[in-house]
């Protein structure tokens, strides 16, 4: 972060002897948008940043009619990051878009995450936080030197794994630009074709409000891609690029907070209000999907007895679960101490990093709506009062894998996801009230998502 507030970016820009400006915003396809300014002085920095600019809404959202088309575009102080790809001083923010009226455009992805956590909190006293798992494909030309055994790239180092720098620079660009990265690392993903090699890396990050999770998220896409420009190598983070091939989610962790401390985990077990916000994700999986995986390769990854989930269960430490809680510090063993003999065992309580993890979307998705759907899905579990009912009908226990034929019986007990967009589109329809309760999601946006997945 470079400023807090209007007063503190002009000073930055004028210490820094910033020349060029730029105004970001995403529009219906979730992908970064750009207007640039050159700075004259500081009235001019001072009045784009005080009065932002208008756009032509019809151009960025299919849904507005071209003869009503004017949005304003106001930038989000905190957002600013410098650009680290321009020779002159730069710096970029993040912007929000308004109407005529000077009101919040309702159909904006991110104001109705806005709404989404607004909400959350004035219902339950809780606040969201968030973080992604952004996993990606290299396409370059092959190397024939140190291969790695077709998908089995995880945690492999250079050489064998090719792009550690490539990743290793947009942990950094990132990191520079805001973003909270947890760690990066090759993943399964990696094989040959025509030529060229296909290696699959992975980018995590730590939780955050959720709104800065969505920002940091689109943000580091939108780095990742330039870098890979840069270096004449394409990165994609599209969900399927072939058949038996490691596909590439985009995991979200969920960890829910009151006051500023963690609710997640007490007495070294998961709480109930944790439970209940992942019954919430159950009771709306089937929906979900329609806001997380859009796009026709979502469902060739989403597919019965591969890695990737399809059924509606939770458990603990189980990738085949469409969530899975993860190892979360909960037992205050000291393992440092214990590998490091003659360390003084600290006792130190690491409960608070306990999340737990929703594994079926994929980067396709719009983030601020694929975060605000999760958002609406936890609300829905913390309010439902059966919750703890859903949430134990839904858990499968430690190790028991649902892709195994020995627990056929299991699976089929169990909810499964759509199996298509067209699927998703009809289980958002009996499922919309509760995206639309309180005025998050806009019954219109809601329609058209349904018309365009049943249209693709």
């Amino acid at each position: 972060m470079i400023a807090n507030n209007r007063a503190e970016l002009v000073e930055y820009c004028l210490n820094q002897k910033v020349e060029v400006l730029n105004f970001h915003y995403c529009g219906w396809d979730g992908r970064l948008k750009t207007l640039n300014f050159v700075i004259r002085d500081k009235e001019h920095l001072e009045n784009i940043l005080e009065a932002g600019e208008r756009v032509d809404g019809s151009s960025l959202f299919p849904f507005i009619e071209a003869g009503k088309s004017d949005l304003y575009v106001i930038p989000r102080y905190r957002t600013a990051f410098r650009n680290p790809f321009e020779d002159v001083p730069t710096v970029d923010v993040l912007c929000s878009f308004f109407n005529r009226d000077g009101e919040p455009f309702e159909s904006s992805s991110q104001y109705i995450l806005s709404k989404a956590s607004k909400s959350l909190y004035e219902r339950t006293g809780l606040k969201m936080q968030a973080m992604g798992e952004l996993e990606y494909y290299v396409i370059a030309p092959e190397d024939p030197l140190y291969p790695v055994a077709d998908q089995k790239g995880y945690h492999e180092s250079a050489p064998f794994n090719k792009f550690t720098d490539l990743r290793v620079e947009a942990m950094r660009l990132i990191t520079a630009a805001g973003g909270e990265v947890k760690y990066g690392h090759s993943e399964v993903g990696n094989f040959t074709k025509d030529g060229n090699i296909y290696e699959q890396n992975e980018i995590e990050f730590t939780p955050v409000d959720i709104e800065k999770a969505a920002d940091q998220l689109v943000i580091a896409k939108w780095i990742m891609q330039q870098l890979a420009y840069q270096y004449g190598v394409t990165i994609t983070f599209d969900p399927k690029l072939a058949i038996g091939k490691a596909g590439s989610g985009m995991h979200v962790h969920c960890k829910f907070t009151r006051d500023g401390e963690s609710v997640m985990a007490k007495n070294g077990e998961l709480t109930d209000t944790a439970k209940k916000a992942i019954a919430g994700f159950m009771d709306t999986g089937t929906s979900l999907p329609a806001w997380g995986n859009p796009s026709r390769n979502s469902f060739e990854r989403l597919v019965p007895n591969q890695e990737a989930p399809t059924s509606l269960c939770w458990s603990y430490s189980n990738r085949s679960a469409l969530v899975r809680v993860p190892l979360g510090w909960i037992n205050r063993e000291d393992m440092a101490a214990k590998a490091n003999p003659g360390e003084k065992v600290l006792n130190k309580d690491f409960s608070g990093k306990q999340t737990f993890e929703w594994r079926a979307s994929d980067a396709t998705a719009d983030i601020y709506l694929l975060m605000a759907a999760l958002c609406c899905a936890a609300r829905h579990g913390l309010e439902c009062e059966n919750a703890l009912d859903i949430a134990e009908k839904t858990y499968v226990g430690l190790g028991v894998n649902i892709h195994s034929k020995d627990n056929a019986s299991i699976k089929d007990a169990l909810e499964q996801l759509p199996a298509s967009c067209e699927k998703s589109a009809e289980e958002l329809q009996k499922d919309r009230s509760i995206y639309s309760e309180n005025g998050v999601f806009p019954d219109a946006l809601i329609d058209y998502q349904i018309k365009y997945l049943k249209s693709i």
